[in-house]
């Protein structure tokens, strides 16, 4: 049996050299490189791409956010400017 992955535009050149010093744990590195891939993503998107639980992902979602690191704009997550 197979899931469908979410479709999404990324950089096949996004490397892990841009990812945040500050970034300790590796759900916040992983959280943090697939929005730097997908420039985007809702939690549901980050919930099926990564196979994380929702009681997971909104710490990581919510310390990332705190550390002006991503911004959120309605459902959807994406990497500060």
């Amino acid at each position: 049996m197979s899931t469908a992955q979410p479709e999404y535009e990324h950089d096949a050149d996004a490397t892990l050299e841009g990812l945040p010093t500050t970034l300790e744990s590796s759900n916040s590195k992983l959280v943090y490189f697939y929005l730097s891939a997908a420039d985007s993503a809702t939690v549901d998107d980050l919930q099926s791409a990564l196979d994380m639980k929702q009681l997971a992902l909104f710490p990581v979602l919510q310390t990332l956010e705190s550390e002006d690191l991503i911004t959120r704009n309605g459902e959807t997550y994406a990497l500060a400017a």
